[in-house]
């Protein structure tokens, strides 16, 4: 929610105008219920061609041939296991707090639902002889919209641990919420260089101001930041974390099965197509159709041509899913989280103020060429320095000063002692134990039996028989 907030001062200190969006609010409850439909269908649809989709590509790079026998080329592979999955056995475990245990998917999967609800799929088109937009609809904040319901989805994950009634859920849905919550900052932080440039936050106005240059070659900065956010948002790997395996049997839904349990996947695969239809809605010009193609066809962006390009445009994000998830190892947890804390916000950070100076200056009537060389003056100055500050402190030590050595080593003044920070801690190599001294053994003794003499006899004298 932090990203959100910042998202929003900075939209409302450039001055954007939250005007409602024109165009929408029109069509009759009928046709409003209709695209709802539609909406729902699609969201169902692309999560099943999606699965297969990702199928048929991992097989491809790992040389197999992937789901062919149900439906022609195995379309119908991923219907056929949701239907196996609904029908199997539900099991509800005891421990588990079972109102919240059942509530948990369903509240992971509605809000990926209800973000689709502003996202623009295409222009004006005539539906039933009525005009409308391939949108449901649309505010003045539905860039904020959507960032809200994303954040609520994060709830059915961490509820679906605590309910479950053990430990590994628990931890996988801790780790989960740490991770989605980090990266929706640095998410939040790369829309507001595109409101400062669209000047509203209005998904369809967004792609309006994108008629000439799209904001991936304007702020590709943000663009950047934005694809990696988005794949620590929906747990995809690399960045698959509540999933290990080998580390949390599963993960937060592991106690788990039956619908309850496609849910989750469901909620998985619809997150994908919502982050990737942000994606072309913000940076790729949403539905409008590439240069290339404008150039040569004037009515590429009108009636229902602008459906496919959005299409292919979200095709394109998933691709890149499926993609790093058959190429790149998955990331240690530490790794994962200090990138996102240390790289991914504080650059967000940096090039937002680059881009508020920029705008700021332009509209003070300053050349354009004259604020990028004095921004790019200013990036060298500081990198300058930090060569400069890095020489002088590594100057100032000893190189030939030795390290001190660990406690229990050869040299050391002290010796290693395992319970120093409260819990044991087992000896790092070169460390020794410090010897256990052997408990003393009480054990009757006959009287006139001769005294323990020998060093390593233990043998308790205190109590004879009498």
């Amino acid at each position: 929610m932090s990203g959100q907030l910042a998202a929003g001062q900075a939209a409302a200190e450039a001055g954007v105008q939250l005007a409602a969006p024109v165009g929408f609010g029109s069509d009759p409850w009928w046709l409003v219920l209709f695209k709802a439909v539609l909406v729902f269908a699609f969201c169902v649809v692309m999560t099943l061609f999606a699965i297969w989709w990702e199928r048929k590509v991992v097989a491809w790079m790992q040389m197999r041939i992937g789901p062919k026998h149900v439906g022609p080329q195995g379309l119908l592979q991923s219907l056929a296991d949701g239907v196996k999955l609904a029908f199997k056995e539900d099991i509800v475990v005891k421990a588990a707090d079972k109102p919240v245990y059942i509530l948990a998917p369903v509240v992971a999967m509605v809000p990926a639902f209800m973000a689709f609800a502003v996202i623009p799929m295409g222009g004006e088109v005539s539906m039933f002889g009525h005009q409308t937009h391939l949108q449901l609809t649309d505010l003045p904040v539905a860039v904020l919209y959507i960032l809200a319901t994303a954040s609520v989805g994060i709830y059915g994950i961490v509820l679906a641990g605590w309910s479950s009634g053990s430990t590994y859920p628990l931890l996988g849905s801790l780790r989960s919420t740490a991770q989605m919550i980090s990266y929706e900052v640095a998410m939040g932080l790369s829309f507001a260089g595109v409101f400062l440039y669209a000047g509203s936050m209005s998904t369809s106005e967004i792609v309006a101001s994108q008629t000439d240059t799209w904001y991936a070659a304007l702020l590709p900065v943000s663009f950047i930041i934005y694809v990696i956010a988005m794949v620590g948002e929906t747990n995809r790997a690399p960045f698959d974390l509540p999933e290990a395996e080998g580390e949390l049997v599963g993960g937060f839904h592991t106690e788990y099965s039956s619908l309850k349990f496609a849910l989750f996947f469901l909620a998985e695969y619809i997150n994908m197509v919502v982050v990737s239809s942000l994606a072309t809605t913000l940076f790729l010009g949403g539905y409008r159709a590439p240069w290339p193609i404008t150039a040569v066809w004037d009515g590429a962006n009108s009636g229902w041509w602008t459906l496919l390009w959005y299409f292919l445009k979200v095709q394109l994000f998933l691709f890149l899913f499926i993609w790093l998830r058959g190429t790149l190892p998955r990331l240690r947890y530490d790794q994962f989280m200090r990138f996102g804390w240390k790289v991914l916000i504080p650059s967000s950070l940096v090039w937002l103020m680059a881009i508020a100076t920029v705008r700021a200056l332009k509209n003070e009537g300053h050349d354009y060429r004259d604020i990028v060389f004095g921004i790019a003056g200013a990036i060298i100055v500081l990198l300058l320095l930090s060569v400069l500050w890095d020489m002088l402190r590594g100057g100032g030590e000893d190189k030939d000063a030795k390290p001190e050595p660990l406690p229990g080593t050869p040299g050391a003044a002290e010796p290693f002692d395992p319970m120093a920070g409260g819990f044991p801690v087992p000896p790092l190599p070169g460390q020794q134990l410090p010897p256990v001294p052997r408990r003393a053994v009480k054990r009757a003794v006959p009287v006139g039996a001769p005294e323990p003499d020998e060093p390593g006899d233990t043998t308790d004298t205190t109590d004879r028989e009498v």
